[in-house]
């Protein structure tokens, strides 16, 4: 199952690639894309960490699970390739782009222009079984990506984090709120939105506001 990660993340995995429990992980991955479909492609299992070197993370979007239908899912959260339609959630961020920034509604789902700009668009669990969300939680993903935003808490300074959700904000105790910005709010999803706990939240400008105070290029959303 060849992968793709950027150069720059090799000493960020280096001592968690040896562990026997991503072995352990790796292993049951295997298993379950052999068996099954899974979702996104091999390649793409790890587009999050290639997409966006370590030095350029400047934000961190968090979801939990990749997409479970077919084609949706390529390795970075709430996106889909062009010319797939949008899921709901990705139709609610739209939106309060277009409120919150005034961008037009994007006719492409895929969020690689985000990625490349810094924005690391991660799922806490990097894959998925065919139409069966969540089946590859408790599998080990969750370690691994709570290191990650662990090491990115520890070593840089000045990230913006943007937790949607209550999972989401189940993260926070793993980032030091003191170096970094948390903007937290209801899930994009329907669900969610459709209660008031979505729209309005104005992340996407509060969030360049904090890159622009700290000198930094803000994100072309």
């Amino acid at each position: 199952m060849p992968v793709r990660i950027h150069p720059s993340w090799e000493k960020v995995f280096h001592d968690i690639f040896k562990s026997s429990e991503f072995h352990a992980l790796i292993q049951f991955v295997r298993q379950d894309y052999n068996s099954n479909a899974c979702y996104p492609p091999g390649k793409q299992i790890f587009a999050a960490f290639d997409l966006c070197p370590w030095e350029k993370v400047q934000v961190v979007v968090l979801g939990q699970d990749p997409y479970h239908g077919a084609g949706q899912a390529h390795g970075l959260c709430f996106s889909v390739p062009d010319g797939i339609p949008h899921p709901p959630s990705l139709i609610n961020i739209f939106k309060e782009l277009e409120t919150d920034i005034g961008k037009n509604y994007p006719q492409n789902g895929d969020l690689t222009a985000w990625a490349q700009q810094g924005v690391l668009l991660l799922n806490a669990t990097l894959t998925v079984r065919a139409h069966q969300a969540g089946s590859h939680q408790g599998k080990g993903w969750e370690r691994f990506t709570d290191s990650v935003i662990q090491k990115l808490s520890e070593e840089k300074k000045g990230l913006v984090f943007l937790l949607w959700g209550g999972y989401a904000k189940k993260k926070i105790p793993l980032i030091d709120a003191q170096k970094h910005l948390i903007l937290s709010s209801g899930h994009p999803s329907p669900l969610s939105a459709n209660r008031g706990f979505w729209f309005g939240n104005r992340h996407f400008s509060q969030c360049n506001a904090y890159l622009l105070s700290r000198g930094h290029v803000p994100i072309e959303w």
